[in-house]
């Protein structure tokens, strides 16, 4: 075995197990079967609860005192960012410069697809010197997809340093089987065919538009349920408040279960039980949940992102008609879909990104 390496995860990490929280749980799971020293640094919703599993982030000052400390020890950062918060950007370039200080180039995994808020270039003008220089530093980057990486590269960066690696491996699909709670085996017991949904409270997972179109399946079909594995970390417009309110009014309430955090063996079960996975934002690019749902032969109704695998029935984000057409008529044909399903490649996509981790960190 080559030398062990120290890895500085810094990102978010679960709870919630949502995102690329579980791909960094993965990693340092992995890392350290491998002999390697991975710690986490949480910048999620989580960063100021006390863990054996990562290292809090109680402040701006903190961060950066924790940042130096690990870089000044010979671990290699690995930042995870989006083009959907300056936070995210401001943080990621603060960590850029402390390694560079200690003469080494960070690692850079760049999360989500072509359409985000701040990304690709022609979103956010003012912001790309910013991303020019967040590129620029990192020694490698990890993207979703090629598509992804051809918008990377368009903002003047070396495209033989950018990595498409799907946030998705065979490791995923080895978690299954695990015991659900009462309410949502109660659920499944009460509707034999279940819609299941991850989301966030957030306007890019386009909530009203799906409940809009729940209530469209439910008025055609009393056999059906929906069942949300619902994130509240970093909710925006009143939405915690507003859907519930929206179910109650459209009268719902019995056909639609909200849960909060499932692990990652829960998340799967439930999915290998439902009848549709429904996929709602556009700024998610190649969705791991995606690939694991076609993986397990269970139907996707995805919004349009242009970056859905084979398979996928797509409808556009903002047309609540449109996606309940498509779900009803996933529902009546079911089993000829199914059986034609194709599934995705399935590989060890963990092994791919430390091989690129761990040689840059021996460089």
């Amino acid at each position: 075995m080559s030398a062990p390496t120290r890895i500085l995860q810094i990102s978010s990490y679960p709870p919630p197990r949502a995102g690329w929280a579980v791909r960094v749980e993965f990693l340092k799971r992995q890392l350290e079967r491998d002999g390697h020293q991975c710690v986490v640094l949480n910048t999620g919703t989580s960063r100021k609860i006390p863990s054996t599993e990562y290292e809090t982030v109680m402040s701006g000052a903190d961060y950066v005192r924790k940042v130096w400390r690990f870089c000044s020890q010979g671990f290699l950062p690995h930042v995870h960012v989006n083009g959907h918060t300056p936070k995210g950007l401001v943080l990621s370039l603060m960590a850029q410069v402390v390694s560079v200080l200690f003469g080494r180039r960070v690692v850079l995994t760049f999360h989500g697809g072509v359409e985000q808020t701040y990304f690709p270039r022609d979103r956010a003008p003012l912001l790309v010197p910013a991303y020019w220089l967040l590129f620029k530093l990192s020694r490698a980057i990890v993207c979703n997809n090629d598509a992804v990486k051809r918008l990377i590269a368009a903002y003047g960066v070396r495209a033989s340093k950018i990595f498409p690696i799907p946030a998705f491996s065979l490791q995923y699909l080895q978690e299954r089987g695990a015991d659900l709670p009462a309410d949502i085996e109660e659920f499944f017991g009460r509707f034999p065919v279940v819609l299941f949904s991850y989301v966030r409270f957030r306007p890019g997972f386009f909530l009203p538009e799906l409940i809009r179109a729940f209530a469209m399946v439910a008025a055609r079909r009393s056999d059906v349920g929906l069942l949300l594995a619902a994130d509240m970390g970093h909710s925006e417009e009143n939405l915690p408040e507003r859907i519930p309110a929206q179910i109650t009014t459209a009268r719902l309430d019995e056909r639609v279960l909200t849960v909060g955090d499932l692990t990652h063996e829960q998340f799967l079960t439930v999915m290998a039980r439902s009848a549709i996975y429904v996929r709602t934002p556009v700024s998610d690019g190649v969705a791991s949940s995606v690939l694991e749902s076609l993986s397990l032969g269970i139907p996707v109704v995805g919004s349009e992102n242009g970056s859905r695998p084979p398979g996928v029935i797509t409808y556009p984000a903002t047309d609540p008609d449109a996606l309940a057409t498509a779900l009803l008529d996933v529902i009546d044909r079911r089993p000829e879909i199914q059986a034609a399903l194709p599934r995705p490649e399935v590989r060890d996509t963990l092994a791919d990104e430390i091989a690129l981790l761990t040689d840059a960190a021996r460089a």
